[in-house]
């Protein structure tokens, strides 16, 4: 009886503790709040205005002067699918390379070339060997992003794609957004100090010369492997101020974050999360005429970068 009554007892401890880890957001909503008011006091205190939409100084590439004021000379894009990729291929005239240097007997595709004084490379995860279709999501965009700054050295990184967005946060149909900063929503980890971790945000690099330039929306964006949104998806977006939703963005910005180089993201609405059509519905229904205006935003993009050093952008 003693042993009956101590096993209850443990597993109502046990019960509790499980318990005691599912109101995490509110943790995640904090740090993040606490982390914008904090940059916002700084640069009231600088004199500075507020750049975007309250952006966090954390991860915040620590660069050299050196690489700060050096001409831009090499861009790379990362982007996942090829079908966002062929119209900025086809603007700029890029070559598709036969031996890439990314690795042998890999599907990562590599297309590059010159305009004016970059040297331009876009690329893309490919095709799965299995299924044919692009290889979409975190793991294949890490990959590419890390063989792409081993192999090419790029002074700046562009992750260009479509994205959903939230009607609700002021995105619509065809925006073109220029990301401040970028979270996970779907690395729960229900563990002090591992649920901030799983949230992960970084900050893009700074472009405020480049932002006034396009007069381009700015927001954050959050970062998941999946193209539909679970409840629990919902609410740590929610919880995280996201105006954008994707599957790459994140992921590109923690291996750029991890080699010190900077990445800006470029992301084209194609889908209203919060809107009254089918998430896949809406995404093919508009893929080919945002993928243009997203070509349109990324010209642009390389016509102002072109003869520049980080610090004008």
């Amino acid at each position: 009886k003693e042993k009956r009554t101590e096993r209850s007892k443990n597993e109502q401890v046990s019960h509790s503790r499980r318990r005691s880890f599912q109101p995490f957001l509110p943790d995640s909503r904090i740090f993040l709040g606490n982390q914008t008011r904090r940059r916002e006091s700084e640069e009231r205190e600088k004199g500075m205005a507020p750049h975007g939409d309250g952006l966090s100084d954390i991860e915040k590439p620590e660069l050299a002067q050196s690489e700060i004021l050096r001409p831009i000379s090499t861009v790379v894009f990362v982007i996942a699918m090829q079908a966002e990729a062929l119209p900025l291929v086809n603007k700029f005239g890029l070559s598709e390379t036969t031996d890439s240097p990314l690795g042998k007997g890999l599907p990562w595709v590599l297309y590059h070339g010159v305009h004016k004084d970059l040297r331009i490379n876009v690329v893309c995860p490919g095709r799965d060997a299995a299924l044919g279709i692009d290889s979409v999501g975190t793991v294949p965009a890490s990959l590419i992003t890390f063989a792409s700054i081993q192999a090419l050295k790029p002074d700046i990184i562009i992750n260009a794609g479509t994205c959903g967005g939230f009607k609700v946060k002021g995105a619509n149909i065809g925006d073109v957004f220029l990301v401040s900063d970028v979270v996970f929503h779907d690395r729960r980890i229900p563990i002090p100090m591992f649920d901030l971790y799983g949230v992960g945000l970084r900050q893009a690099f700074s472009t405020p010369n480049l932002l006034k330039e396009l007069n381009l929306k700015i927001g954050r964006l959050s970062t998941g492997d999946s193209l539909d949104m679970s409840t629990q998806d919902e609410s740590l977006i929610i919880a995280n101020d996201a105006t954008l939703k994707d599957m790459e963005g994140a992921a590109v910005a923690y291996v750029a974050d991890l080699l010190k180089i900077p990445v800006v993201f470029l992301k084209a609405v194609t889908d209203l999360v919060d809107g009254d059509k089918p998430t896949a519905e809406e995404f093919l229904q508009n893929l080919t005429v945002v993928t243009a205006a997203l070509e349109e935003t990324a010209t642009k993009v390389i016509n102002f970068v072109n003869g520049k050093n980080l610090s004008d952008l």
